[in-house]
């Protein structure tokens, strides 16, 4: 009831509330493409990437999110470029750009000079959200929602049989970049939430969840959307009671959501399989 009260009563307290449920719902819709599509180390490589810009942004004054998107955007497509140009394979290709790219930002970081605001970017702060970070957050949900739903069908068809998508005639290699870019910026709507470091966790977790419960997209998307959310709420909730971290906090709750869904999922849980496997065995006993 505490929490709810300082809901009421405290302004930072519903700017952290909003921003975190967006955040929640957006990484867990963009993490349902990058699961499928076998992308998580690309989704890990973009939140460490867009490190270098949130330092030149503190650098120039301005605010974090134009550096990070500018420099995430720019890493994918140098990590496409390497991967389309040479004999690098995709996973080399993403490994070299993520560390050339986390590299300058840890240089960058020692120039800034900015440790307090730069922590909170690779760790999250939620509390710390500002009026214009939640606004920022609540528009980048909109476009990745309105992008989701325009082109819900080619995303679907190139998720799932790319190869199937060309010979339809769909722009296979736009439709990547497409979804890189609103990676791009829903990692960036995630840093004051979770930070750099943890954002993968918000962004494969939720999406790894609901793929254990349902075959179907759109019921996917719909799961890992809630659960995002949810993961949100719950660790919003604890780091205010116990004077916590949000983001390991968020982190953690998104792995516990897993963990429940690992062992008792109708169909993938694997308790419930053991059960079966064990009743199985003990009909044909009989």
């Amino acid at each position: 009831m505490d929490f709810i009260q300082d809901l009421f009563d405290y302004e930072f307290m519903r700017r952290a509330f909003i921003t975190s449920v967006v955040v929640g719902i957006i990484c867990g819709i963009i993490g349902s493409f990058i699961v499928l599509r076998g992308m998580a180390l690309m989704g890990d490589a973009i939140a460490h990437a867009v490190l270098p810009g949130v330092a030149i942004s503190y650098m120039m004054g301005i605010n974090y999110f134009y550096g990070a998107a500018v420099i995430g955007i720019l890493s994918a497509l140098g990590i496409g470029i390497i991967n389309q140009n040479s004999r690098v394979k995709s996973d080399a290709s993403i490994g070299i750009v993520f560390s050339a790219a986390f590299a300058l930002g840890i240089v960058l970081i020692t120039i800034a000079q900015s440790a307090t605001d730069l922590t909170q970017i690779l760790f999250g702060n939620v509390l710390a959200v500002r009026p214009s970070d939640m606004w920022l957050t609540i528009v980048i949900g909109v476009i990745v929602l309105v992008a989701v739903f325009l082109f819900y069908k080619e995303l679907l068809v190139s998720s799932f049989d790319e190869t199937m998508a060309a010979a339809y005639g769909l722009k296979t290699r736009m439709i990547h970049y497409g979804i890189m870019v609103l990676l791009t910026l829903v990692t960036v709507a995630s840093l004051r939430t979770v930070g750099v470091i943890l954002v993968v966790s918000m962004l494969i977790t939720p999406a790894s969840t609901a793929y254990l419960l349902t075959n179907r997209l759109s019921t996917m998307i719909g799961l890992a959307a809630f659960f995002g959310a949810l993961s949100s709420v719950i660790g919003l909730y604890i780091s205010n009671m116990s004077d916590l971290p949000s983001g390991p906090i968020i982190a953690m709750a998104t792995t516990g959501i897993f963990i429940l869904a690992f062992l008792f999922a109708p169909k993938q849980g694997v308790v419930w399989r053991k059960l079966r496997v064990n009743k199985h065995r003990a009909s044909l006993g009989n």
